[in-house]
């Protein structure tokens, strides 16, 4: 019965979604945008903090060594991902119930709520221990709201794709999240740019916090007319959130094992190449700021050009074969990379680098993102993909900086990143064998 009202309420056609009696392609074409743009910018609020990590750990974690400080903004960047499952599951079970889009603008509401915080949070130097506390709540804010928002927004694309061009919608969350980088980027380095270190550290970095807080505000209204996926029949019975979160941990219990050991390579991957390389640069290689960004610029550029090709491949050949091919590949090539730049630290390798590394970390990340919500039916998609892709960013890609600088720290080896990174590839690629190829096959 339910499967009745459900082709009623959404009817795919060769990957086309139709609602009622048609949707046309210029909707859904500005619901898909809506959808991208909305989650950039929520990623553009969260991701940004990783770019005046220094800075930060200047102003609200003063210590005598120039490493600790980075070590303890990497934490406080790390610390946001500590609230990502408790998000997932209290705003993914939302989402199965009330449905993706109110799901969705709750989470941009709390985003621009964290941001508002980090933008006018005191340093310790005027409030003491408060500043740093009132980072890291600033911090978790951010964390429980993007731990909602990625589960309901690549669901909701993927949705739409239906089974011939899932790959590709869902693609396009990577896509999202490499514009909101190189946006994010390219404004840290003009602020790094045009304003002394000293105007910097005053005022500047918190210029991007308050974009993010319109940014939110206006992505809001943008979504307002998005329509929805979830069958009428299931988002208007009482919203009673532990029932997907029961039936996820009772009945798909292999589900979430796959999807987090899965996730483990790609989410480790995009925050080591995409974001940590930038304070990794200033820290050890000794760059200036101002150049060292022109590494995320460059990787998040590939990463939007990509995105979509890798998503496109894995529709085609399947999603299995380019994620094991692209990861084998990157751990291949990691160490090399990290000795090149050590033996050459100029702009030109560092970016050349970088570019290599973040063609071979889309082409792993978006078929291991789109493979998510394929492991579970539609009723618990959101929740068992959001458990799935925050527990394994909470541990193994928000904390990557922290780790990565720890190991440097501790060992005293400047190439402990390699190592991390390849270390969750090979963990990642475990459970391979005992997956299902989904690519072009329905899966509701």
């Amino acid at each position: 019965m339910e499967d009745a009202r459900l082709r009623n309420t959404l009817n795919m056609d060769g990957g086309t979604a139709t609602a009622g009696a048609g949707e046309g392609g210029l909707r859904k074409a500005k619901s898909i945008a809506a959808i991208t743009l909305g989650n950039g910018l929520e990623f553009f609020d969260f991701t940004t903090y990783s770019f005046f990590a220094p800075i930060i750990g200047k102003l609200f974690f003063p210590t005598g060594d120039h490493l600790t400080q980075l070590l303890l903004a990497a934490g406080s960047f790390g610390v946001g991902f500590i609230t990502r499952p408790l998000g997932g599951l209290v705003l993914g079970a939302y989402a199965d119930r009330a449905g993706r889009k109110a799901a969705m603008n709750l989470t941009l509401t709390l985003m621009a709520l964290g941001s508002a915080l980090i933008a006018f949070a005191p340093t310790y130097a005027s409030a003491g221990l408060a500043a740093p506390m009132w980072i890291l709540g600033a911090r978790l804010l951010q964390g429980f709201a993007l731990g909602g928002e990625v589960g309901s927004a690549t669901t909701l694309l993927m949705e739409f794709g239906g089974d011939r061009k899932r790959g590709l919608y869902g693609s396009f969350q990577i896509l999202s999240q490499g514009i909101n980088t190189v946006c994010g980027a390219l404004l840290a380095v003009t602020l790094s740019t045009l304003l002394s270190q000293n105007a910097l550290e005053s005022w500047g970095w918190r210029v991007p916090f308050v974009i993010g807080v319109a940014a939110g505000l206006v992505a809001i209204y943008i979504r307002r007319n998005l329509r929805e996926t979830l069958p009428e029949a299931v988002s208007s019975e009482a919203i009673e959130l532990s029932k997907p979160i029961t039936e996820v941990f009772r009945n798909h219990s292999k589900g979430l094992t796959i999807g987090i050991l899965t996730t483990i390579g790609g989410t480790a991957a995009n925050y080591i190449v995409v974001y940590y390389i930038a304070s990794y640069a200033v820290q050890v290689l000794n760059f200036p700021m101002s150049l060292s960004l022109w590494a995320p610029v460059a990787s998040a550029a590939i990463m939007v050009v990509c995105a979509p090709i890798a998503g496109i491949l894995s529709d085609r050949v399947g999603r299995k074969p380019v994620l094991a091919i692209s990861r084998l590949l990157l751990i291949a090539v990691i160490y090399p990379a990290f000795i090149l730049i050590h033996a050459v630290p100029t702009l030109f390798v560092l970016v050349s680098v970088c570019t290599v590394l973040a063609i071979l970390s889309t082409f792993t990340i978006v078929p291991g993102l789109v493979l998510q919500p394929e492991l579970f039916p539609r009723n618990v998609r959101v929740t068992g993909m959001s458990i799935v892709y925050c527990t394994g960013a909470s541990i193994f890609g928000g904390f990557a900086q922290f780790f990565a600088t720890l190991l440097i720290q501790l060992s005293g080896n400047v190439f402990s990143p390699a190592w991390y990174l390849i270390g969750c590839g090979l963990l990642s690629l475990t459970p391979l064998p005992f997956m299902r190829e989904t690519a072009g096959r329905p899966i509701d």
